[in-house]
């Protein structure tokens, strides 16, 4: 994972550096191409050697861009890029890399909040004021709903994580009640 992230990061940075523009718009876009790009299928024939290099970028192209607009002049060339090199495999982790660099630009960050039970629409705003403040950043948050936890929340803000579930506090009980 860290071997990805290492190739991942030069893409990354110079896409951010070359579209000072509209990055929202290239982070969909790399969105679109990373979901194409982590499909197993598509992998396997763009691994097959009887595959040309253009049969696959009209194959990952034709895909991503059904119901949506064509893609950009960056997106393109990256994609020739990744091709060429054969590193189609690091798309996804270039398009989240490009999406960190796009928050940490705006102030922002993406949390998940894994919560025992679903998070109505009120509870889920004072939910995010209460991490906003806690971490000090706008935060674009998404709610994946998680019974093992009990009861509770557990938030991931980047590496960071906040677990106030019940779960957590049983398991740091088993560990004082051992020790």
């Amino acid at each position: 994972m860290a071997e990805l992230a290492t190739i991942a990061r030069p893409y990354a940075e110079a896409l951010f550096k070359a579209d000072g523009t509209s990055p929202d718009a290239l982070s969909g876009e790399l969105q679109r191409l990373a979901a194409v790009a982590s499909d197993p299928t598509l992998r396997q024939v763009a691994d097959n050697p009887k595959v040309s290099r253009d049969e696959v970028y009209e194959l990952v192209t034709s895909v991503a861009a059904q119901g949506a607009q064509p893609l950009s002049a960056h997106a393109t060339n990256l994609l020739h890029l990744l091709l060429d090199n054969h590193r189609l495999p690091v798309l996804p982790e270039i398009a989240a890399q490009y999406h960190a660099l796009v928050n940490s630009r705006s102030g922002t960050a993406d949390a998940v909040i894994h919560s025992a039970f679903p998070i109505e629409a009120h509870q889920l705003s004072e939910v995010v004021a209460m991490l906003e403040k806690r971490f000090n950043k706008k935060l674009e948050a998404s709610v994946v709903v998680d019974p093992s936890l009990i009861g509770g929340i557990r938030v991931l803000v980047g590496d960071e994580v906040l677990d106030t579930s019940v779960k957590a506090r049983l398991e740091q009980m088993r560990i004082a009640l051992t020790s």
